[in-house]
């Protein structure tokens, strides 16, 4: 299998609060939230005319709250779909309900950490605080502030309407929309599928543009493979993501998706293999060419790796713990 190609947008294309029609039935806005984590920004979808359906209202920017507003201006919108919790994603859901008394629609609220998975801190200090940092780099003075990372939750959302896997997330309008429920990034993720198109609105499950963040406690690595398989077999005609450009190679691509964590779990094996065995370490030589900014979010996500091969049976902790970033691992037919 070979591994994931991944598609870039046109930066000079997309211009913040823009509608664009991407498809008979889909326009797209994009939100001014470009970072590490959400690419050229939050693409806001809105399904239909007339009457709509919109899929994660985005960020609390006020630039992109107005830029919605005008879009939205003449149409009537019916229901507002939340793929997931990150505050990327939901927090202008209760703005945009209020405005038109459309209902929230989601799998639910995203679980609050304990204080056991708060103790869990990354023991490495950023490499560049700039770098580091989810504000873009040429924010002139004056303009305004960039919207929170892509890692950062919105506790406070709640759906109106739950929904589950397989559910009808909204008919009528000409429209028939169905929850996907896809946990692994975050277990309350959930992509919805425009029966019409053929299209998947994939949230952040599969991104056209780079490898999805799968981040414990609330992340899961085994949970986000089972996902991926079950969009593979979906067969969408094309997955639309809400950062990056869309797939219209969906099964093909999400295979290669699939390959890509396993190689990486194999990899990580072998690093345990070797004797390295702690996080820092295995991340410092499988992740070199990878810029150093981006070393802490792959140190979680190699954890989540070793999560999946602990409850497997196939790794242990050390000191029989639980799976921390600190921890040291150990393969269980070595010892």
């Amino acid at each position: 299998m070979a591994a994931p190609t991944y598609r870039t947008l046109d930066p000079d294309a997309v211009e913040y609060g823009r509608v664009d029609q991407v498809s008979p039935m889909i326009r797209r806005v994009i939100a001014k939230n470009p970072s590490k984590f959400t690419y050229l920004g939050t693409g806001t979808y809105v399904i239909g005319h007339g009457d709509v359906v919109v899929v994660d209202p985005g960020p609390r920017l006020d630039s992109h709250r107005d830029a919605l507003a005008a879009a939205l201006a003449t149409e009537r919108v019916r229901a507002i779909l939340i793929t997931h919790c990150h505050a990327d994603h939901s927090p202008l859901a209760a703005w945009l309900s209020e405005q038109t008394g459309a209902p929230t629609i989601a799998y639910g609220p995203h679980p609050r950490p304990t204080e056991q998975d708060l103790a869990d801190r990354d023991p490495e200090p950023a490499t560049d605080a700039a770098a580091d940092s989810d504000t873009p780099t040429d924010q002139e003075p004056g303009q305004e502030k960039s919207a929170e990372v892509e890692e950062s939750t919105d506790y406070d959302f709640t759906p109106q309407i739950a929904v589950a896997d397989g559910d009808l997330a909204f008919e009528g309008f000409g429209m028939t929309i169905k929850a996907i429920h896809t946990p692994g990034h975050t277990s309350n993720h959930t992509c919805f599928a425009l029966e019409e198109e053929s299209a998947l609105f994939s949230g952040d499950h599969i991104m056209g543009w780079s490898t999805t963040v799968v981040s414990s406690p609330d992340g899961d690595m085994g949970d986000y493979i089972e996902s991926l398989r079950k969009v593979a077999a979906r067969a969408d005609s094309v997955l639309w993501p809400t950062h990056g450009p869309p797939r219209e190679d969906g099964a093909e691509y999400v295979e290669a998706l699939i390959a890509h964590r396993l190689l990486r779990e194999a990899q990580i094996v072998e690093m345990l293999a070797t004797g390295h065995h702690r996080i820092a370490d295995i991340v410092a030589i499988l992740y070199a060419e990878v810029r150093p900014e981006l070393h802490k979010p792959a140190r979680r996500s190699v954890q989540s790796h070793l999560i999946k091969l602990v409850n497997e049976g196939r790794v242990a902790v050390a000191d029989g713990g639980r799976p921390l970033l600190t921890a040291e691992y150990h393969l269980v037919s070595a010892r």
